[in-house]
């Protein structure tokens, strides 16, 4: 096997999870987005026949070639160095990464943010509100060439590498987490073992949107137990978080039908019945990894035990 060269800035960028807000941040909902540092990735240079060095080299001159376009348009929303991006990708240049594609975690995000930091010709700091929102802007309109439309928020999260707090679309902040805690509380990911779509996800909500029943539920009840949520977890009320993803979890399973995979219908209504655990969306949905809250880790496990989990939060 060849050797694997690492870049000389050797930035590595982290997945993300969005805790709460999922699809409700497009209706102006609170979100809350969390950098997940269990998966991470990095530009190498290499020189080795790898299949995945190759696909993420051809993938990232696809990438490279739709920012051509953009520049010659005069559309590109940030100024970056193309010549260099081109050149490194030349050398071999790839996205070396543990991010799993179509998870809910920022696989897109992290390359986003990636070619930002080594490209970018007048980098933003993101030190403010407005300086947030600016990065946001840039990072929805660099990200869209994968998902058709993004918000901007995955990759903001992989490049600042901060708990971001969506009060509104014009308001953005980095927030303190409340500290870990030895506690049987906790927050959990569990693994479908399938690959979710984002971008036909995204279209259909948006088409349901268009139902005045379904978009008053999403500005009216998602809103009202999604914001109370974030809240609570932030407040450190266990009992006030707990009842409230209990709801979100209902709403999801009745209204968002179409982003569970059918396999964890029954598992989610299991869940709400019994009060082990609530389950709700990791982003988008439609496989990848699902959210799972629980007053008792222990007894989630054992309800849970054909199943792929990981612990990311105890509270």
């Amino acid at each position: 096997m060849g050797k694997i060269k690492q870049s000389l800035k050797d930035s590595l960028f982290y997945g993300k999870i969005l805790l709460f807000g999922e699809y409700g941040i497009i209706e102006d909902s609170m979100g809350l987005s969390i950098p997940y540092n269990s998966y991470k990735g990095s530009f190498v240079f290499e020189n080795t026949d790898q299949l995945d060095f190759k696909n993420s080299n051809k993938e990232l001159l696809k990438f490279y070639h739709h920012l051509q376009e953009k520049q010659q348009k005069e559309e590109l929303p940030c100024q970056l160095n193309l010549e260099q991006f081109h050149s490194d990708l030349i050398e071999g240049m790839a996205f070396d990464s543990s991010i799993p594609q179509g998870y809910g975690v920022g696989s897109s995000g992290a390359i986003v943010a990636a070619i930002y930091d080594k490209y970018a010709l007048e980098k933003i700091d993101g030190n403010s509100n407005d300086s947030i929102l600016q990065l946001k802007t840039i990072f929805g309109d660099l990200e869209s060439y994968f998902h058709g439309t993004s918000s901007g928020l995955d990759p903001l999260i992989c490049y600042l590498n901060l708990p971001i707090l969506i009060k509104s679309k014009s308001e953005l902040n980095t927030v303190g987490l409340p500290k870990e805690k030895e506690s049987k509380g906790a927050i959990f990911l569990l693994n479908t073992g399938e690959v979710g779509k984002t971008q036909p996800l995204v279209e259909h909500f948006l088409d349901r949107l268009k139902e005045e029943g379904f978009r008053n539920m999403i500005r009216s009840q998602f809103k009202k137990y999604n914001d109370a949520s974030i809240n609570a977890f932030l407040h450190e009320d266990k009992k006030s978080l707990l009842s409230n993803v209990k709801s979100l979890s209902k709403l999801a399973l009745e209204h968002f039908k179409p982003m569970i995979p059918n396999l964890y219908h029954k598992l989610w209504q299991d869940g709400i019945d019994s009060n082990a655990y609530y389950l709700k969306l990791c982003g988008s949905g439609g496989g990848g990894f699902i959210l799972g809250f629980t007053e008792d880790i222990q007894t989630a496990k054992n309800k849970l035990s054909a199943y792929d989990l990981a612990v990311i939060h105890k509270f």
